[in-house]
């Protein structure tokens, strides 16, 4: 009788918690206004009166915590392409800080994920490359000592929060 009762709660809870993870706006193109930036690739937005915290796919900008150099002039950069906007989002997928992974485009019609890295203000994340454009767009801002790439020795965001971030 145990197992019948466990396997029946399972089967209640489980449609629950998917629902709660699959009403948001993951793998869907939407439109909502940018109401706050946290750092150079992330921000939220105000979608259906809800805000949702987006993550910007495909780079990593320095962090802003832990005082990485550039990491105050990429949120002012990512602030300047697309805060108080209306955007346009294409939501990838969740992360497991249950941010939004995803592409945005600005007024301008500019894709902010790869404005950041041409204006050397982020890193071409190649854990899960899936666009060459984001590694070219990093070449470019390289070779031309664009933002973050004036600095001798760039550190990477990813090896940065190794030692300075630890808790």
């Amino acid at each position: 009788m145990g197992k019948v009762t466990l396997l029946l709660l399972l089967l209640w809870f489980q449609p629950v918690a998917a629902t709660n993870r699959s009403e948001g706006p993951v793998n869907k193109t939407f439109m909502a206004k940018v109401v706050r930036i946290m750092d150079g690739d992330t921000m939220e937005v105000l979608y259906q009166n809800t805000p949702v915290k987006i993550r910007l796919a495909h780079i990593d900008c320095p962090e802003k915590r832990g005082s990485q150099p550039f990491g105050n002039q990429a949120k002012a950069a990512l602030s300047n392409l697309c805060f108080a906007q209306q955007v346009t989002v294409y939501g990838e997928k969740y992360d497991r800080y249950k941010r939004l992974i995803a592409v945005v485009v600005n007024s301008k019609k500019q894709v902010i994920n790869q404005e950041m890295i041409r204006q050397g203000m982020a890193w071409h994340f190649k854990k899960y490359p899936t666009d060459t454009l984001y590694a070219q767009l990093e070449m470019m801002a390289r070779k031309n000592k664009t933002g973050l790439w004036q600095d001798a020795h760039p550190v990477a965001p990813w090896e940065w929060r190794k030692p300075h971030l630890r808790n």
